[in-house]
Formats: structure tokens, C-alpha cells, sequence
């Protein structure tokens, strides 16, 4: 994930509070809850749009709606983005967090590519060989199958690919027949 101009200044302000806070975990989790709120309801897209609508009675609602569920350093957060009219950010504000806390945690998420959905026994393994290469504490991976990569498997930590797809070995001994680089 990118970081986003706006975005990643209020998650690194907020994840420095939560730090202090000792609430960070819960903050992620939170966070998480808030965009699927969002997400279900259209809130940000069609209710806090409406021009009628102003920033104390979007502040009302996220006040009723949020002040018993989230923490007051998240909800601190939403009405912050209201009252600097930000509210459109906050999906870039929750990812760029995200990347934070997990690299503050020693926490990498890894795209797996594999011909077949992998076992949670083969997932843990990599996890745990891959962590080691990226000098990170933990991976979480997430597992895309993509059959064009016949066998083998390709995991993207970051901006970093580790290519070991039967795909990627075709392509370099195709590459290597054409220049005439073949060892006999």
C-alpha cells in the first residue's frame, strides 16, 4: 500500500496515540469495525454528502454511533476528519495505520501465488521461512491462486518477489534458449 499524502500523517499521529495508549491492537481492530460500518451503511458516500447535511449532525451521528463501541482516541479521530473536512481520506487513513502498526509490530502481510489453495499447515511453513528472509517477526500471508503459474509459488512481501513459480523457471530457460545461452 502506498502511502497517501494526507492519510499517513493523521495514522502516524494516531498511531503514535495509541502507542502511548497502549491501545493499538484495539485501535486496528477498531478502525477495522468503523470502515465496515461505513462500507454497509454508505455512510460517508451518500448520507454525509447530502448538502444538507452539516458537520455537527455528521459529528451527532458518529457520536451515537461510535462513542460506546470505539475508543475516544478513534472517535477523537472521526470527528477531527469532520471538522477538517476530511472524511473522504478516511479509507487511506485506516490502510496506511494498518502498515504502520504492522511495522511497528515487526508485522508484514505476504501475497502468496500457488496453482492450488494452500493448507494451513503449508501456510504456517512459509510464514515462517519467508519471515526470516524479510527480518520480520511474523507474516500474514494471504493466498491468491493464479493456475498460470503451474507450480511452485511466488510471494510478494512488500515490494520484494520471491519468483519460484514453474511459470518464472519456463520463462528464463525460453529466454536463455533464445540467446543461445544453453549449457550442455
Amino acid at each position: 500500500m502506498r502511502r497517501h499524502p494526507v492519510g499517513y500523517r493523521y495514522a502516524s499521529a494516531l498511531l503514535e496515540l495509541t502507542q502511548e495508549q497502549g491501545i493499538l491492537e484495539t485501535a486496528v481492530k477498531e478502525l477495522d469495525e468503523v470502515l465496515e460500518v461505513f462500507k454497509d451503511t454508505n455512510l460517508l458516500d451518500e448520507v454525509f454528502k447530502h448538502p444538507k447535511m452539516t458537520d455537527d449532525d455528521k459529528k451527532s451521528i458518529l457520536r451515537q454511533a461510535f462513542s460506546d463501541k470505539v475508543s475516544a482516541a478513534v472517535l477523537n479521530l472521526l470527528l477531527l476528519l469532520v471538522d477538517n473536512k476530511r472524511l473522504d481520506v478516511f479509507h487511506a487513513i485506516v490502510d496506511n495505520f494498518k502498515q504502520l502498526a504492522n511495522e511497528a509490530r515487526g508485522v508484514s502481510e505476504a501475497i502468496v501465488y500457488t496453482a492450488k489453495p494452500l493448507s494451513d499447515q503449508e501456510q504456517e511453513a512459509i510464514a515462517n521461512v519467508f519471515a526470516k528472509r524479510a527480518g520480520k517477526a511474523q507474516l500474514i500471508l494471504i493466498n491468491e491462486v493464479d493456475a498460470d503459474i503451474i507450480g511452485g509459488l511466488k510471494v510478494r512481501i512488500g515490494d520484494t518477489v520471491y519468483d519460484g513459480s514453474v511459470a518464472n523457471q519456463l520463462a528464463r530457460i525460453q529466454s536463455q534458449m533464445i540467446l543461445g545461452n544453453v549449457s550442455r
